[in-house]
């Protein structure tokens, strides 16, 4: 098994003892690794370090884990980047959030003028990242698990000579959560998604060896009584495809928008209650004989299912295996260019991440996916090295802003919001 030098970034968030946990449980695959766990938060990341060297201990895992809050000597010697970052936290988030509702706009993580920013922050971080990794480990491959993970990929893979590979667990969740609120066994479920990241629509989708779409056209005939079940299958069954759950944002718009300015918290602010019970949760377990992470006490939860890890070991470990992942087209999509980042089933070896060829995404929505990429190019450009005019020029362009009058509202009061978080030439 590969023997390899991990460098965390985000190594100290609430998120990284989960990942920990997801690279413990391979550990037999990383065997005599080391990982470095890397944050500005000399605290959380003292904690993260060592509650993640306890369960590793616990569990018999051979894996050097350290921790420190300069970049560049976590890169130093590294293999592979795991990028994991939110600048400005939640309570940035919640401004990405909130704001855009105040005009009766939906803001959120990865959509919208929310994830707009969202891209601001973290390509400012990133481009200086990749420099970085030129300078002391240009070999090394770039695992960016940091939202809006396809906008930062397009900056990174358009101007960087770094490798980079963007991660989402999404093409493997949304088929099993449709499936769920249907009635049906998500385990009976096999599904190729693609498209654009938290954009993917199903090229194949089966259900025990069966036609999957047929099957919740029934479901639907029969009743489905909760709302968001109803309107994630009909969509499904409208356009025979199953899609990524965000597409709610854009196919019931109107709803959405309502949903949001009727709840009294934001997605973020529900989030922030919560981040001190998960600190509690994680020194409890440091004291503990055999530290476990509880997913409902624990920020992610998606313990069994960590696709950045899986998807170092098909790399470093050369085993051919299927992933989705987001990288450069190269022709894979047809619909889109070959320079454009798209999310789409790849072959993991030693050889690299290579996207497989021959799909098309469903006619009906290679209308909003088209608008989606070329809002996403225009992003990333803006984010690398534009001005204050080609950002707000690519907001308007995002299919959930759409007027000039809007997206200059939303981006002077978003920029003040974020000032100290954006390069100057973006005030």
């Amino acid at each position: 098994m590969a023997q390899v030098k991990i460098a965390y970034i985000g190594g100290g968030s609430t998120r990284a003892p989960g990942t920990v946990a997801s690279f413990i449980r391979q550990a037999a695959n990383f065997s005599g690794s080391e990982i470095v766990l890397q944050d500005l938060n000399e605290e959380q990341l003292d904690l993260v370090c060592r509650l993640s060297r306890k369960m590793a201990a616990a569990q018999g895992a051979d894996l050097k884990i350290s921790a420190t809050t300069d970049r560049r000597a976590a890169l130093d010697g590294c293999d592979g980047v795991l990028s994991s970052y939110r600048p400005g936290g939640f309570e940035a988030r919640a401004q990405d959030e909130r704001i855009p509702l105040h005009h009766g706009a939906i803001g959120q993580e990865t959509q919208g003028a929310g994830g707009f920013f969202m891209a601001l922050r973290a390509i400012h971080i990133a481009r200086g990242l990749v420099e970085d990794m030129q300078a002391i480990c240009p070999d090394a491959t770039l695992f960016n698990y940091t939202n809006p993970v396809n906008i930062v990929a397009q900056a990174v893979a358009d101007h960087s000579a770094i490798k980079v590979v963007s991660l989402c667990e999404g093409p493997i969740v949304f088929p099993q959560e449709i499936a769920e609120l249907a009635g049906l066994d998500p385990a009976k479920v096999r599904a190729v998604m693609l498209g654009l990241n938290h954009a993917c629509w199903s090229a194949e989708a089966e259900y025990d060896s069966q036609p999957m779409l047929p099957i919740l056209a029934q479901k639907l005939e029969e009743g489905i009584a909760d709302d968001w079940a109803r309107r994630w299958i009909s969509l499904a069954v409208q356009m025979d495809s199953l899609p990524a759950s965000y597409m709610k944002y854009y196919y019931f718009e109107r709803e959405m928008l309502r949903e949001l300015l009727d709840k009294p918290t934001t997605r973020a602010e529900d989030i922030l209650r919560d981040v001190p019970s998960y600190w509690q949760h994680y020194r409890q377990q440091l004291d503990a004989k055999n530290p476990a992470l509880e997913p409902e006490l624990s920020r992610g939860g998606i313990f069994e299912l960590e696709v950045a890890v899986d998807v170092m070991d098909a790399l470093f470990n050369d085993k051919n295996e299927i992933w989705p992942t987001n990288v450069v087209n190269a022709g894979a999509i047809q619909d889109f260019p070959d320079s454009r980042v798209v999310e789409v089933p790849c072959l993991v070896n030693r050889q690299g991440v290579r996207p497989l060829g021959g799909y098309r995404v469903p006619p009906p929505v290679r209308g909003l996916l088209s608008a989606l990429g070329e809002y996403q190019q225009l992003a990333a450009d803006a984010a690398w090295s534009g001005s204050r005019k080609e950002a707000i020029a690519a907001l308007t362009s995002n299919p959930l802003v759409r007027t000039l009058p809007l997206a200059q509202t939303l981006y002077d009061e978003l920029a003040r919001a974020h000032r100290q978080f954006l390069p100057e030439r973006l005030w």
